[in-house]
């Protein structure tokens, strides 16, 4: 059949609310939130249910036409974006967004891949139930999308990624089938654990429609701490101490260095600076507990008068009111928002937690040594050994001469990941960005044991073709 009776059979089977074809429409469907790559499509399809996503994917795979599964739109490396040299259609799930089940007896929650993130958790909220995962894009990014990409976020250290809270997903595979997963059940020892093909899989082998997540006790008590660090190696020993002394009441630690702060108040107004001096780097830390009068506050406070003891804190401050705390989380933001206004060369990369001030340390040297001036801003969630290693053009420099050097200095950077036995994706996954770098740091079985998974489940090829790795 011709490509154009393809596309009708297409919109017949969502329906005339469920599919996109005006140009201008087209457009926020093809280009990725930090707008590096630009695709082209026949056809955005919004479908409504399960069953037409089937619907969708069985014409696709009669007619071999090729299927871009995109949630949010909000991924930093080219996996939601559609190719330019096949004819494809996105197929965006955002319609699909209603909550299914939730069942707070099992601390569960069913949801559909379209349900913004935040939707849900307030919905987890009004069960008197949390979802932790939590990142800066919740407002706007999709389940599926967190799904589909394995998300991390702050929370990662006390609650795990999205793989860790995620029980059962449903799945519509590359001929139109669908696998229902969608169990609740903590133990299944029945064979392979399927849902992990899906879940990190960038929509390369299928397209997760539902999902049935973790939820947790509502959290009663939260406080939070901004403290002033002499040495990044002091960093790792407060995490180590916190750990211990809160009885893995720790949900978050986040690095974050001088020149974030001072690019952060350079730029976004309202950034505030919480200490009276100045210090190289400093930890943003929080301890929650789902037990009113925890005795939290006074577990951080004695944490920070040991550590000040001991030489690993220089100064701190408690968050006094959600208001302050807000305030101290608001600076984390600001250093990501902060580095839109000049050149920045990105990396979200991990190591284990043992070896971050050593890579923090190798890296810049690095770095440095290549291009004086370079601004290294490394910040993140050092507690589970994410840290992201952006470098701000020196100051003096051309921003699109900066910018052109970008792969030289992944290079460099990834190389200290690879000695310290770390990985080049933490978080944000491989898309296209990363597709053909990953096979000069991963062995080389593990590339040709994806092939074959791919190959096995998507012999068409059809399922976000060029992302992730390459059939």
């Amino acid at each position: 059949m011709q490509l154009a009776g393809v596309l009708e059979r297409i919109k017949a089977a969502v329906g005339p609310t469920g599919w996109v074809a005006d140009p201008h429409d087209l457009e926020p469907f093809l280009v990725e939130a930090r707008r590096l790559y630009r695709g082209a499509t026949r056809l955005v399809v919004r479908p409504g249910t399960t069953s037409e996503v089937a619907a969708v994917v069985g014409i696709c795979a009669e007619a071999g036409l090729a299927i871009v599964p995109q949630g949010g739109n909000t991924g930093l490396v080219g996996g939601g974006v559609p190719p330019e040299d096949r004819d494809n259609i996105v197929l965006a799930l955002g319609r699909m967004n209603r909550i299914r089940a939730i069942d707070p007896v099992n601390f569960t929650m069913t949801v559909e891949a379209g349900c913004i993130l935040a939707h849900l958790h307030e919905a987890a909220a009004e069960a008197d139930r949390l979802f932790p995962l939590s990142l800066g894009a919740e407002g706007s990014c999709q389940i599926g999308g967190n799904l589909s990409t394995n998300a991390g976020g702050i929370a990662v250290l006390r609650y795990g990624n999205t793989r860790e809270l995620t029980l059962g997903v449903e799945v519509v595979l590359p001929d139109g089938r669908v696998w229902d997963g969608l169990r609740g059940l903590r133990k299944d020892n029945t064979g392979y654990d399927l849902k992990q093909l899906f879940i990190g899989g960038e929509g390369t082998l299928g397209v997760i429609t539902a999902a049935t997540v973790k939820l947790f006790p509502k959290l009663r008590e939260i406080e939070t701490a901004f403290v002033a660090l002499g040495r990044i190696e002091d960093a790792m020993g407060l995490f180590a101490h916190a750990r211990a002394a809160s009885a893995d009441q720790l949900t978050a630690f986040e690095l974050i260095p001088r020149a974030g702060l001072d690019l952060a108040q350079a730029h976004i107004p309202g950034t505030i600076d919480p200490l009276a001096r100045r210090h190289p780097w400093y930890v943003l830390l929080e301890m929650s507990s789902s037990q009113s009068d925890s005795g939290i506050r006074g577990l951080l406070e004695r944490l920070l008068e040991t550590a000040l003891a001991d030489g690993l804190v220089a100064d701190g401050a408690i968050a006094e009111s959600g208001a302050q705390a807000k305030e101290l989380w608001r600076i984390r933001e600001a250093i990501v928002e902060a580095q839109l206004y000049a050149g920045s060369i990105k990396h979200d990369v991990a190591v284990p937690v043992s070896h971050v001030a050593e890579f923090v340390t190798r890296a810049s040297a690095a770095v440095c040594g290549r291009l004086p001036g370079i601004r290294p801003i490394a910040f993140g969630h050092v507690g589970d050994g994410n840290i992201h290693f952006n470098l701000t053009q020196p100051e003096d420099m051309d921003k699109a001469a900066y910018l052109a050097r970008w792969q030289e200095f992944n290079d460099l950077v990834h190389g200290v990941v690879r000695d310290l036995h770390g990985s080049i994706s933490a978080e944000h996954g491989v898309g296209i960005m990363k597709r053909d770098e990953i096979t000069h740091y991963k062995p080389a079985i593990e590339i040709e044991l994806m092939r074959r998974v791919k190959h096995a489940l998507d012999p068409q090829g059809i399922m976000n073709p060029g992302k992730l790795v390459r059939a």
